[in-house]
């Protein structure tokens, strides 16, 4: 019987299984992908959000706990839980030397992304690289590692953790950790929490995953069947607008598109919905997904000109170039006199102001609804360009409640020996909202201590067995 199983095989999994080696436990991994698609959606990420109260090597000025803290409150409308935010705060200021230890690598901001280099560090090489860092470590440090396996149940005795299922085999361990994910690309779950809209439509159809294909939510679900405490609303989750031509699953960062702040965003009626200078892109870009899910067949455009151009991250795919609005309007197959009305009503309500993208600056509209609060520019310099975007679901909120042990709750109380870390706990912080890199710092925050806990339960079960 291995001391600590650990359930998943992304940041979260990885982070804990290198710490309950580390503690002298011996650990069994499973993860469900291949071994080329290892890693889930942490093969993904670029960067993780890091408290420091002066500079760090990749890290300009400071970023103190408060101001974290602060701007966790506003993405999350105050949804979160204040104790184990700040936890997940206090943990990404220490966990960088640990990071390296197991050969992490860290690099500066590099162009487009300048606005996070005080409060990110940056991954060198990507989340890709992180993802085989932390396998090489932890083959290294005799962590048993088996891909391909996807656990399809888990056997309980009330709140204590027994055995799981791969198949037919049976695997017992004195303590597991749980950290393999939400359920963003069961689609059937998903129809189910987004359900139909007025329209008649399920938008959860037209939904792509940015992520792995293989968080179908299975343990979430065995999970609340065992009358485990649940946090979080299903529908909702990290979703980003994203380039309409992604592929269904595994998209990743690059489809991203990044100049809504810098142009407007219009429905497939042509009409804008929401104010897209509200606040700085990495605070906010992880609303448009569900207000591009709320639209008419949960697509939207975004329409910028050639002074946007070079002022954000290119995207992967090249947007709809045009010479003239109509001809851009034809071209996305939009209504072209609901599209000239709208950006002529845009440009004629900008009122001049200097313009300046890395502030909230005072170029903002006025008279129209929704307003542009800042960077609100006319849209008026040749040639123009068009994105159609649809919702790209990074991984689901609803979650596992836990404590600041990383424990699994049954009926308010912890479970002894069953943890949980990563995207099935992310709920508790995340309420709803994101900011950009702190999806890593949960995930690095509860693998440690998930690691730590579940290997200080089967350490003392072991005593005890061996005492016996």
């Amino acid at each position: 019987m291995v001391d600590v199983l650990v359930i998943g095989g992304g940041n979260a999994a990885l982070c804990a299984a290198l710490m309950a080696r580390e503690a002298g436990a011996s650990v069994l991994l499973l993860e469900a992908a291949p071994r080329e698609w290892r890693g889930g959606n942490s093969m993904h990420v670029r960067n993780l959000r890091c408290m420091h109260d002066a500079p760090q090597d990749v890290l300009l000025d400071a970023y103190p706990e408060e101001e974290f803290w602060q701007d966790l409150l506003k993405v999350t409308g105050g949804n979160t839980d204040e104790h184990l935010a700040r936890f997940v705060i206090r943990e990404s200021s220490t966990c960088r030397p640990w990071m390296r230890k197991h050969g992490v690598r860290f690099q500066p901001s590099l162009s487009g992304t300048l606005h996070l280099s005080r409060t990110n560090a940056f991954f060198m090489g990507g989340g890709k690289a992180l993802v085989n860092a932390y396998y090489r470590s932890a083959e290294n440090l005799g962590v048993q590692i088996r891909y391909d396996s996807p656990v399809d149940a888990v056997e309980m005795d009330g709140p204590r953790f027994v055995a799981a299922r791969v198949g037919a085999e049976r695997i017992e361990a004195k303590s597991c950790v749980l950290a393999c994910g939400g359920f963003e690309s069961n689609l059937e779950w998903m129809r189910e929490a987004w359900g139909r809209n007025e329209r008649g439509e399920w938008p959860a159809d037209n939904f792509l995953i940015r992520g792995t294909r293989f968080n179908q939510g299975v343990l979430l679900k065995a999970m609340q069947q065992a009358g485990a405490d649940i946090i979080g609303d299903p529908s909702q989750s990290h979703c980003v607008a994203i380039d309409a031509r992604a592929p269904l699953y595994d998209g990743g960062i690059v489809t991203r598109v990044d100049c809504v702040s810098l142009g407007v965003m219009l429905n497939r009626e042509a009409l804008r919905f929401y104010d897209e200078g509200e606040d700085f892109w990495p605070k906010r870009y992880a609303i448009w997904g569900r207000l591009v899910a709320q639209q008419p067949g949960q697509i939207g455009y975004c329409i910028i000109d050639s002074k946007a151009v070079s002022r954000f991250m290119p995207p992967v795919f090249p947007g709809t170039k045009a010479n003239s609005l109509p001809e851009l309007a034809r071209a996305l197959g939009l209504p072209e006199e609901n599209f000239m009305k709208t950006l002529q009503d845009f440009n004629a309500a900008c009122r001049p102001g200097s313009f300046d993208h890395t502030v909230l600056d005072d170029c903002a509209t006025q008279g129209l609804a929704p307003a542009k609060t800042h960077w609100a520019r006319p849209i008026d310099t040749a040639p123009f360009y068009g994105y159609a975007l649809r919702p790209g679901i990074t991984f689901t909120y609803l979650g596992l409640k836990t404590n600041d042990e990383a424990a699994v709750h049954f009926d308010g109380s912890p479970s002894g020996n069953l943890f949980v870390a990563g995207e099935m706990m992310a709920g508790n912080v995340l309420g709803k909202g994101y900011t950009a890199g702190v999806g890593m710092s949960i995930g690095t925050a509860f693998g440690r201590r998930a690691g730590t806990s579940a290997a200080k339960a089967a350490l003392a079960a072991r005593s005890a067995h061996a005492a016996a």
